[in-house]
């Protein structure tokens, strides 16, 4: 599934965010740049989807209480995290498989040195690029979060059917403008998946008359079983859904979106232009996209004693057996 639907939250820089730096780990873990380059290109050359698992994941974290990692930690006996709520159970493994691997190679190269939430936000950077797309600055030094609590989650995430005036009446009361919520939706999506039943109600029974016949077919044929089969999913770029590039926002103004809430920001005069920007000026779109990444991933960080380094990023150091 991919992320329409969040509320990705991002403001001014803060104090917090200067605590960030690009070489923190130079001394501490000269190997951190390497490492989390070698796993994460070997990972998404053996499973080709884990740049867009990755992405989603880092979107959901960021879009609850800051880029933190605590979207990371699974349920207890004790504590129902961010990961019981539905749409975030529907996140992709192999973006939790790639943070693993990353991390236990971390934990025995510099031990209790690299928190999940920088292994999170780099390893999402480097797949950006790795699938072409803009290479961009991220800080680090970032703790990870204390708490993960699925209540927290609701106010943040939106629906796959979530309409344009609900869309940019949420991401303005995080000061996200309505250029930046197209440029960030769009680069989610242009390697986004997205599971059948989010888009089966424009296929079944009767389709969405603004949706290309052709898609369609295609789609209903794809997703036949997908009442049984819960994984069933389709690429949100059905033309290069393997590239970080503008395609997605060409395939709009063809109506071949797959998620109805994509198609309305064509639709919708106050997104449309900024359809067409990206769609006909790929530089514009990379470069906007790049921007508003580098502020999205320094998001609400924690630093000092508002976090800790954990041993695993799926649990707190401290929690209960």
């Amino acid at each position: 599934m991919a992320w329409p639907l969040l509320l990705l939250l991002f403001s001014s820089l803060a104090f917090s965010h200067a605590q960030l730096t690009l070489d923190y780990y130079a001394k501490t873990c000269p190997q951190f740049d390497a490492i989390v380059r070698d796993i994460t290109q070997q990972k998404q050359m053996q499973f080709p989807t884990t740049a867009a698992a990755t992405l989603r994941v880092f979107f959901h974290d960021c879009a609850v209480d800051g880029c933190d990692a605590s979207i990371l930690i699974k349920p207890t006996a004790f504590n129902k995290p961010e990961l019981e709520y539905d749409i975030n159970q529907s996140l992709a493994g192999d973006a939790f498989d790639l943070i693993t691997r990353i991390k236990t190679a971390l934990e025995l190269a510099c031990p209790g040195v690299v928190s999940c939430a920088d292994v999170l936000a780099t390893a999402t950077r480097n797949l950006i690029v790795q699938t072409g797309g803009p290479h961009y600055k991220v800080p680090l030094g970032r703790k990870d979060s204390l708490v993960s609590n699925v209540s927290n989650v609701e106010a943040h995430l939106t629906r796959a059917n979530a309409t344009v005036d609900l869309m940019i009446k949420k991401f303005q009361l995080m000061d996200i403008g309505v250029k930046d919520m197209v440029v960030l939706i769009g680069g989610g999506h242009t390697i986004g998946f997205v599971h059948c039943k989010e888009f089966a109600n424009r296929i079944f029974p009767t389709p969405d008359p603004t949706m290309n016949p052709i898609l369609v077919e295609r789609l209903r044929t794809m997703c036949v079983n997908y009442t049984n089969n819960k994984d069933m999913a389709a690429f949100l770029d059905v033309i290069s859904p393997g590239n970080f590039d503008n395609v997605l926002f060409k395939n709009l103004m063809k109506g071949i979106g797959v998620l109805g809430s994509d198609q309305l920001l064509y639709n919708d005069p106050r997104t449309r232009p900024f359809v067409e920007l990206y769609a006909k000026d790929s530089n514009a779109f990379a470069t906007d996209f790049a921007v508003a990444m580098e502020k999205l991933s320094v998001y609400q960080v924690k630093i000092g004693n508002q976090g800790e380094v954990r041993k695993r990023c799926d649990a707190v150091n401290n929690a209960h057996a």
